[in-house]
């Protein structure tokens, strides 16, 4: 297979587990919670009485859920969207790095990491339910998500920066040909 072609098989796996979740499990655990995002969908973080008020609107069959096939796919999710982003960076960093860009573009791990840590955090959180949660449990967990949001930020507006300069590249490098 060519790197060509796995990338692409890579980025295809990454959107369908994204799709799944985007589409299924994260609305049904909406509908489970009364309407209230679930964590995973509040990029911004969640205080002590907002995660109080989730775990108590949500239902038996959404805490199952979410901590059964969402936090499944969320357990391949991060590491697809890790590698998918480092392989691009690497790519569109070599006009500007060369092979050394690998070691820049290894940020892209630092998504995955703190996803993981997320979901590792999530779970104990619904674990415990609206009886147990501590407010060092949601801090914590608020503070991965706030981690997962603002390096996932970084690394997603890089790659798409990167990308229009090489567009804008190849396409005046094609102008410039066509006057030739």
């Amino acid at each position: 297979m060519t790197a060509r072609l796995a990338f692409w098989f890579l980025a295809g796996a990454t959107i369908v587990v994204w799709l799944f979740m985007v589409l299924l499990t994260l609305p049904y655990i909406q509908q489970q919670a009364g309407g209230l995002a679930p964590f995973d969908l509040r990029p911004l973080g969640y205080s002590f009485d907002e995660a109080k008020a989730f775990l108590s609107a949500l239902s038996p069959e959404g805490k199952a859920y979410y901590l059964g096939p969402q936090h499944w796919l969320d357990l391949f999710f991060p590491g697809l969207i890790a590698a998918t982003l480092y392989c691009a960076l690497v790519v569109l960093l070599r006009p500007y790095m060369g092979g050394s860009g690998r070691f820049v573009a290894a940020v892209a791990a630092l998504v995955a990491i703190f996803d993981w840590l997320e979901n590792s955090a999530v779970a104990a959180i619904l674990n415990a339910g609206p009886d147990g949660v501590t407010a060092d449990m949601v801090a914590a967990a608020s503070r991965w998500t706030l981690l997962k949001s603002g390096v996932s930020t970084v690394v997603y507006t890089a790659v798409l920066v990167l990308a229009v300069i090489a567009g804008w590249r190849l396409w005046k490098r094609r102008q410039s040909a066509d006057l030739s």
